[in-house]
């Protein structure tokens, strides 16, 4: 697989449409190092608000063909795994941060996706073709966003195709209230190393309007991939959220009647309704745990290449097509489209239909185990964080409650920990798992998830990962 990365070479523009001419731009984090999509937008003209966009992902399919020995590897990985010190990337990096990298100057095959949507973010059009693009620009999401609120210059030409990207974006961004998508927030953590790997400060990933911008963008190229390989009666892998499952609705539903809220049985369930209870939450003491309970009842996303829609997204078909450098199903949804739409070499082996089923749940698979090993990894770099910065209190909120004792979030890094039951105050706590508390029999003491505690720690284990903490009366 390395032999193969290592011989690749520039793609030819034989049979690519030129797209040298379009300003696009990537826009990704200050340490991103792979960059497979580039955007650009403008007005489509006259009075009624609709816009032209391209999303331009990476060709990674002209350089990773099925049945080779980087494809073999690219399936087995299955994605990039990031780490705070590093990243295990699905590809050699003679590839993802090489040829299949979307750098600024440089030419690059890419698979172009363009769209035409309404003022409400409606998509009017599209259509899907290889081509030949230069990158006009490397940004970042802050300097997208200081170029948006005033705070920052960039030249002409790229301050001028951002703001039509965010023209675009708001157009996009109505698309998404009207399809009551699930309203959840979840802060990242995010994780700063010094130059020798110690971790020097921990704390919430800033959320910024750039991020939003990219993500419309990405969710509206992959609706247009998954409605224009349905019309060409292709398989592929959709990716699919399916409703909340049975046995975390009735405990949800258990949950939010002890707080005063009802969601209904019987109903068809949205995820307005969702967002209607967290809405309502707000005005309640005990409001702020409802968001976290909303998350542990909602279903995990998958693979699938049986189509139920995308419950959280409010979408009736989605597939994951702008990440073809980190996804192997991305990969593989780029060779569809190159098949089903007869785009050129390097599409679906003639007998990819009979894997569908076993790709899919092996893809699901290996993502669950991604995102495991991910927040593993970050447990035990918090851990030797607090083994060398535990003297002080340390405000966190419950977020969890079980027979054995508390599960918190510590609030200025979002790190977990756990306080054993002889950790609490001096008493004898029985759980009420319906409303997810522990109540002390003598001092009658309440502990339940979203109350804010503070604890001091009592000890750190960095090889496993470990928080011990003890409430401070």
């Amino acid at each position: 697989a390395l032999a193969e990365a290592e011989a690749a070479g520039a793609a030819s523009a034989d049979g690519r449409t030129d797209l040298r001419h379009l300003h696009l731009v990537t826009i990704d984090g200050e340490d991103a190092r792979d960059f497979d999509d580039a955007v650009w937008a403008e007005p489509v003209g006259g009075a009624d608000g609709s816009w032209k966009l391209t999303v331009a992902i990476a060709d990674v399919a002209e350089y990773v063909r099925p049945g080779s020995a980087l494809d073999g590897e690219a399936e087995a990985r299955g994605n990039s795994v990031y780490f705070p010190d590093r990243v295990v990337p699905m590809l050699p990096e003679a590839l993802s941060n090489g040829w299949c990298s979307l750098k600024p100057g440089e030419d690059r095959a890419c698979l172009a996706a363009h769209l035409v949507i309404d003022e409400n973010g409606k998509i009017l059009s599209h259509r899907f073709e290889r081509a030949l693009m230069r990158s006009a620009a490397r940004l970042t999401y802050a300097e997208v966003q200081a170029s948006r609120d005033g705070g920052g210059e960039l030249p002409a030409a790229t301050g001028a195709a951002v703001r039509n990207l965010f023209g675009a974006f708001e157009a996009l961004a109505r698309g998404r209230d009207a399809r009551h998508t699930l309203e959840l927030e979840i802060p990242e953590q995010k994780i700063e190393l010094d130059a020798d790997g110690e971790v020097i400060g921990i704390g919430a990933a800033e959320r910024l309007d750039s991020h939003r911008l990219i993500e419309e963008f990405m969710i509206a190229a992959n609706v247009a991939a998954a409605e224009a390989l349905e019309k060409a009666r292709q398989p592929f892998l959709y990716r699919i959220h399916d409703e909340p499952p049975a046995d975390k609705l009735d405990a949800f539903r258990e949950f939010i009647a002890s707080i005063g809220l009802n969601l209904a049985k019987g109903q068809l369930l949205r995820a307005s309704d969702f967002n209607r209870l967290i809405r309502q939450s707000q005005a309640l003491e005990d409001g702020h745990m409802v968001d976290d309970a909303v998350l542990r009842a909602q279903a995990q996303a998958e693979y699938a290449p049986t189509n139920i829609g995308h419950f959280g997204l409010g979408l009736r078909r989605y597939c994951h097509f702008t990440s073809p450098i980190r996804r192997y199903a991305d990969l593989l949804v780029h060779r569809a489209l190159i098949t089903g739409l007869g785009l050129g070499p390097g599409g679906l082996r003639k007998d990819a239909d009979a894997d569908w089923h076993e790709l899919g749940a092996s893809l699901s698979e290996i993502e669950r185990r991604a995102v495991a090993a991910e927040r593993d990894v970050k447990d035990r770099f918090a851990a030797a964080y607090y083994a060398k910065h535990g003297g002080q209190s340390l405000p966190a909120r419950i977020s969890g409650v079980t027979r054995h004792g508390l599960f918190v979030t510590i609030i200025d890094t979002l790190a977990d920990g756990f306080i054993p039951m002889r950790y609490l105050p001096d008493d004898y706590s029985r759980l009420d798992e319906p409303a997810r508390r522990l109540k002390g029999r003598r001092t009658k003491l309440v502990f339940q998830i979203g109350d804010l505690v503070t604890c001091k720690l009592r000890d750190s284990e960095p090889l496993r990962g470990s928080l011990v903490l003890e409430i401070i009366p």
